[in-house]
């Protein structure tokens, strides 16, 4: 009488005679004897396995959980089988082992952040030794790599006084260049009202300089009449003083009209002079 086993597809049996292997059986149906025979089936499909968070050591002595996850797949179902009681978990100690030596060359800040570095070197050490339990790992992720709490609490502490630092300091640019700006405005309006007062002053003193230039122009083109007359205008006025005797050089008695300033010098009493001629105030 025989017995019926039928392996399925992405398996492969393993034919044990007397609980010796004998042979492999690819998927289908197959015949056995039973009491004598039986056929075990091993899985070839791929496979994902989550390793649990545990305890890892940083070159700088910091304490990280790592967690990864990984997919393989059985290459050879008689090693798998017979050669070592627990692959699979042969195979995670493995990992976990070659992943404690890549971190532990690694300080803290550099392996958080070169989590794919870590995949790509744990890919490369496991990737020939895992076929010793007839196993292919075919893929190495990282979850997380988490610090202990105490690294933790003084990455944050860190990472708040960088963030009041940097504020800080973007502070006490800002106001630099608030100070920079009002110093220029303030030297700008200076510079401006300078510029204008300057300008202000050519335009006062060239319309000065036109307007001698116009009168030394007119008076050198006057009339020997004109200062005739100024004369006897301003001996008009030196007469209507209140001083009772005016003194004048009969030489330069036409004169008189170009130097109006004398009325003023006599009603303070300070002009002296030989009396050439007296003239009685009618």
């Amino acid at each position: 009488m025989f017995g019926i086993r039928i392996v399925r597809q992405n398996n492969e049996g393993l034919v044990e005679t007397l609980g010796k292997y004998k042979r492999s059986v690819t998927p289908g149906i197959h015949f056995y004897l039973p009491l004598f025979q039986r056929i075990q089936t091993v899985s070839l499909a791929m496979t994902p396995l989550a390793l649990p968070n545990y305890s890892v050591i940083t070159k700088d002595n910091a304490d990280v959980s790592a967690s990864l996850t990984l997919n393989y797949h059985v290459t050879n179902s008689v090693k798998y089988q017979y050669e070592n009681t627990d692959s699979v978990e042969s195979m995670a100690q493995l990992v976990r082992g070659h992943l404690r030596d890549i971190i532990g060359r690694m300080d803290l800040n550099e392996a958080l952040g070169s989590t794919a570095k870590i995949n790509q070197e744990l890919a490369t050490a496991i990737g020939d030794l895992t076929d010793t339990y007839g196993i292919n790992v075919d893929r190495t992720n990282i979850d997380e790599l988490t610090p202990s709490k105490a690294i933790q609490s003084a990455m944050d502490k860190q990472l708040t006084a960088d963030r009041e630092r940097i504020a800080t300091i973007a502070k006490a640019e800002g106001e630099a260049k608030s100070i920079e700006l009002t110093t220029k405005a303030k030297n700008d309006a200076l510079m401006a009202t300078a510029t204008a007062e300057a300008t202000a002053t050519r335009t006062r003193a060239d319309a000065e300089k036109y307007r001698i230039d116009t009168v030394n122009s007119s008076l050198g083109n006057a009339q020997p009449g004109f200062f005739e007359n100024q004369s006897i205008t301003a001996f008009s006025d030196l007469a209507k003083s209140p001083a009772n005797v005016v003194v004048v050089p009969n030489d330069h008695i036409a004169d008189l009209g170009q130097i109006p300033a004398i009325g003023a010098a006599l009603k303070s009493g300070l002009a002296t002079a030989t009396p050439h001629q007296t003239h009685p105030k009618a």
